[in-house]
């Protein structure tokens, strides 16, 4: 669970366990008057409910009054047709004005988060293009867009997305070596996909040294983190790359992977 994600969870978790609330009460309609915060997290308790379309109307309440999170969230919705009709280009526009108003945002704050998610949202949309909006492709704009949020905000996402462009040579030539350095600062961060294409990288050498060692460990760090959706994908490249190594190599990398999986088991 991405440290945004965890943060809308654990408002939305605060709000069930509050004392009785009558602003909170999610049998009644969303008070317009409300203040942003109640507004959210009423809207937090209509979206883990399953009431979208209630949620939706209390998170819209919320962005309109300035609130960062429900922008977010509703954003979101609009994205993926949440309580309401599926509209790429509306939730361009608010993870635009998100980034917009926060860009220079204090990037330790918890919100931040949230506003490097908008960045690397709207650096997609920017690599797709959206339509039915008029708007093309943009390698050369989603990578900057991509770039501020790794390095202002540290964001792991980011770094990953711009290590992938550097590999791919999108809206940049490729670039091995500085793909490397980016996938490498993102996998420190426990990133799954980082860590798993860092590590095909270095077993094989690909456009860098090879490190087979300590790519074959990446790739069981990712092994053992990968979620369901990406179990399948590292479990292939990891299986692929015993094919390749020697019964020595194996028992370094697993040992090297042993080890960091330990000393960052709390991140």
């Amino acid at each position: 669970m991405r440290i945004f994600e965890y943060l809308f969870v654990c408002v939305a978790f605060a709000c069930v366990t509050a004392g009785p609330s009558q602003a909170l009460d999610p049998s009644r309609s969303v008070d317009r008057a409300a203040n942003p915060s109640d507004a959210f997290r009423l809207g937090a308790q209509f979206y883990h409910s399953g009431d979208y379309a209630s949620a939706f109307d209390a998170f819209t309440v919320a962005a309109e009054k300035g609130h960062a999170v429900a922008q977010w969230k509703l954003a979101k919705m609009y994205a993926e047709g949440e309580g309401v009709k599926e509209d790429d280009f509306k939730a361009f526009q608010i993870f635009s004005s998100i980034a917009d108003a926060h860009a220079d945002d204090d990037p330790f704050a918890p919100v931040s988060s949230v506003v490097a998610d908008a960045f690397v949202r709207i650096a997609s949309y920017y690599r797709t293009g959206i339509a039915t909006a008029g708007i093309q492709p943009d390698m050369t704009r989603a990578l900057g867009l991509l770039r501020h949020a790794a390095l202002y905000f540290g964001d792991a996402e980011a770094q990953y997305e711009v290590g992938r462009m550097y590999l791919n040579g999108e809206g940049v030539g490729a670039n091995p070596a500085q793909a490397a350095r980016w996938l490498d600062l993102a996998a420190r961060k426990n990133h799954v996909a980082a860590q798993a294409t860092l590590g095909d990288m270095l077993v094989y050498g690909h456009g860098v040294p090879p490190m087979p060692e300590r790519g074959y460990a990446w790739l069981l760090v990712a092994k053992e983190r990968a979620a369901p959706a990406e179990r399948d994908w590292v479990l292939s490249l990891t299986h692929r790359a015993e094919s390749v190594l020697g019964a020595d190599e194996i028992a370094v990398a697993r040992q090297e992977a042993q080890a960091w999986i330990l000393s960052n088991s709390g991140s």
